[in-house]
């Protein structure tokens, strides 16, 4: 039990200038936290509190997963993510950790970093202590501060620089075993996240820098989410949108026959797809072909599109390139003959077809048919082009963006979009890390094998702030009972009587033996400013004594979730507050 004039309870009025979401301002408001610095804050009492509680709730449902904890170093040896698969795509996320003051200069690249994740790690600590498959499969997990060098951290917890994240890493002797852990893992996230009162939703996700071959991510809906979630209601079907796909082209879809012969047409500035759909030439966007020119690993490709649709450049990811970004104008236009703006993909139309790697097209373009594209010649188009007889391609894929009110691909239902916030993922990663580290086993058959591994990992912090952006009305934070930094709030509105501050005493007692936190309002302050606190840090029960109840021998009880004050006979205030707390734990 706390008596808040003893304990730290930093409560403002106005919201920080910087803070741009709810859950941020309340954070500051509340007194959770104070920024240091971009993407960098100190925990308050009450935010350490709640983090605490997140962390434990995570720690209890990993543990009964049957993952075993341990804690690994931050700093990490460049040598280890130099060896690993991903060091040119992470090393742009990471802080150096240099040697400071020796007088050494800074090298191009560093001896040590700040580690925003333990694959590296791990996996060699694991080929070093498990050799047999006896000692298969193993789950290992931490809780711990991660880093990450966002170029702009903003919403307060949600992108920030240093946070903590529980990370956690499977290690099996098949795939079979494998997605088996990944069961177990996703069972334990959905157990944790029910339990500290959010809704968070499984979606499938696209693998990203991790690699792997499939992977979920749970977001937490809200309109102020990074993230957009693609789903159907009817049939459950759920992904981000990096990852999602829809029932627009059927799998059997046939591509129209050529309608006529290609034709080449002068259109001198006209540069952009909104520019062709316009008069003289009104060609609608869907009836035209994108091609984009983007690099991967080194080698120049085609991506082409509808002219309607949007490149969701994750999707890439499935052509196999390590690292790909767009080419610029000055590595398109030998290679095309012509400026972006102007390029397409028809067969005899390409400058230097062999300098280019591949030529991919996105399956909606299936459903133009024959379409209009750019003649690879500055200021012209062709018309008549046809998907089968005319453009060069040398394999398809899903690489659009899907919208709102396509077919869902389970079911044909309309899907919808809604914002979300990422507050963990996971994934199967096969053997990506464990061939880069040589961590194998040897079999009963004395057969050497790499491990198949999976990794999963939970925004503790962010967390803490999504249950806020979930859950907060116009007063403050309404905080679920099992992460709330105190569950019961006692505010005592005359402390300076005797009987006042004996009962509050006793109730605070009563719930604590009932299993609650307790805090003690009992600042010298005029009842509108404890009232207005209390809604402000939501704590979910508050119980409100002062002299002129106690005059009528009543207290009142008030959810924070509700508008309703009861009145409880003083005789019966400390059992009967001990019988809600004692239903919230039965809960």
């Amino acid at each position: 039990m706390k008596y808040w004039s003893q304990f730290f309870v930093p409560t403002l009025k106005e919201s920080p200038a910087d803070a741009e979401i709810a859950s941020h301002k309340l954070l500051v408001r509340a007194g959770l936290v104070r920024k240091l610095s971009g993407g960098l804050y100190t925990y308050m009492p009450l935010g350490l509190r709640t983090l605490q509680k997140i962390t434990q709730i995570c720690r209890e449902e990993l543990d009964e997963s049957g993952a075993i904890e341990l804690w690994m170093p931050h700093v990490h040896p460049a040598e280890n993510w130099q060896k690993g698969p991903r060091w040119n795509a992470a090393r742009e996320i990471m802080f150096r950790a240099d040697h400071a003051g020796d007088g050494k200069k800074s090298s191009p690249d560093p001896e040590f970093v700040l580690g925003p994740t333990h694959e590296e790690v791990i996996t060699p600590l694991i080929k070093a202590e498990i050799s047999s498959y006896r000692d298969l499969p193993k789950n290992f997990y931490q809780i711990a501060t991660k880093f990450r060098n966002e170029i702009r951290p903003r919403y307060g917890l949600m992108r920030a620089r240093e946070f903590v994240m529980m990370d956690a890493y499977s290690f099996d002797a098949n795939e079979a075993g494998a997605e088996v852990a990944y069961g177990k893992m996703k069972a334990a996230y959905e157990a944790f996240f029910k339990r500290v009162g959010v809704l968070a939703i499984a979606v499938e996700a696209d693998t990203g820098v991790m690699g792997g071959s499939f992977s979920h991510e749970f977001m937490v809906p809200a309109e102020v989410g990074d993230d957009d979630v693609i789903y159907c209601e009817t049939s459950g079907y759920a992904a981000n949108r990096e990852k999602a796909t829809s029932g627009l082209v059927p799998a059997d879809f046939v591509v129209a026959a050529p309608t006529a012969e290609t034709e080449k047409f002068a259109t001198p500035g006209v540069v952009t797809i909104a520019a062709l759909a316009k008069e003289p030439y009104s060609v609608a966007p869907d009836a035209q072909f994108k091609t984009l020119v983007y690099v991967g690993d080194d080698k120049p490709f085609l991506v082409i599109l509808r002219g309607s649709d949007d490149l969701e450049e994750a999707k890439l990811g499935a052509l196999g390139y390590t690292l790909v970004r767009p080419a610029t104008p000055e590595e398109i236009a030998p290679i095309m003959g012509a400026k972006p703006g102007s390029l397409g993909a028809v067969k005899g139309t390409i400058a230097q077809p062999d300098k280019l790697d591949g030529i991919y097209a996105d399956n909606a373009i299936k459903l133009i048919g024959n379409g209009t594209t750019g003649a690879n010649e500055d200021g012209f188009h062709l018309r008549n082009v046809n998907v089968e007889r005319d453009l060069a391609i040398t394999g398809w894929g899903d690489f659009r963006t899907v919208k709102a009110g396509e077919p869902c691909p389970l079911c044909g239902e309309p899907l919808k979009s809604r914002r979300g916030i990422e507050v963990g993922h996971i994934f199967i990663l096969g053997t990506k890390y464990s061939d880069c580290f040589e961590a194998t086993y040897m079999d009963d058959q004395k057969q050497t094998h790499p491990m198949v591994m999976g990794c999963y990992g939970i925004g503790i912090s962010r967390t803490l702030q999504a249950v806020i952006e979930q859950g907060h009305d116009q007063d403050g934070i309404v905080w679920p009972w099992a992460v709330a930094p105190f569950q019961v709030l006692i505010c005592n509105l005359d402390p300076q009587l005797a009987e006042a501050a004996d009962l509050a005493k006793a109730i605070g007692v009563a719930a604590e033996l009932a299993g609650a936190d307790v805090l003690i309002d009992d600042r010298a302050e005029r009842p509108g400013v404890k009232f207005k606190d209390a809604d402000l840090i939501g704590i979910p029960l508050r119980v409100t004594i002062g002299g002129r109840g106690l005059k009528n021998g009543i207290v009142e009880v008030k959810w924070r979730h509700e508008k309703d004050v009861a009145s409880i006979p003083v005789a019966e205030a400390a059992s009967h507050i001990a019988g809600l707390v004692e239903q919230q734990a039965a809960r």
